[in-house]
């Protein structure tokens, strides 16, 4: 018997605030062990996405450089990493959904690394269509092991900026 697949609307996805952003404190619990003590923000998948567009042709972001945008924004110690990478998945196949449609101004996702210099391969297309799309801008993609990895990413990357 097939399997019937949904098609999700990654746009009314990203569009979907739910909210957000919202504030807490961490605590003391298993959160704050792992990812600090503070006040922190979840924020809207729109301004993930947001700042993904910040990020012109030639340069590279990572989520950890969106975590401190959304932070220093916000006035906090620290943004919620796993909705920060949630929301980035959401805006990377919300921008496909959207260059399928025909649209022109999407966000940029491939230039999005995960933490370090490492291509999400969870991105739309997967690690060859992104590597592609990087190639295409001038950067070099290196293969160590498993992970795919832009040379020099260091140089090139930068803190986007929320108004």
């Amino acid at each position: 018997m097939a399997v019937k697949r949904i098609s999700i609307n990654w746009v009314a996805k990203l569009n979907d605030s739910k909210d957000l952003p919202k504030y807490g404190d961490s605590g003391d619990g298993k959160f704050s062990k792992k990812f600090g003590q503070g006040r922190f923000v979840i924020p809207a998948p729109l301004e993930v996405d947001a700042l993904m567009k910040k990020v012109p042709k030639g340069k590279l972001t990572t989520i950890n450089k969106l975590l401190a945008a959304l932070f220093k924004k916000h006035k906090t110690d620290f943004a919620c990493p796993i909705t920060t990478g949630i929301f980035s998945w959401i805006a990377a196949h919300a921008a496909d959904e959207m260059a399928r449609q025909g649209r022109k101004h999407i966000s940029p996702y491939w230039r999005t690394l995960k933490s370090d210099e490492e291509i999400n391969p969870k991105y739309p297309g997967g690690i060859e269509a992104i590597r592609e799309k990087l190639e295409a801008e001038g950067h070099t993609v290196i293969q160590k092991g498993k992970r795919f990895l832009v040379a020099d990413f260091e140089k090139k990357t930068i803190v986007p900026k929320l108004k």
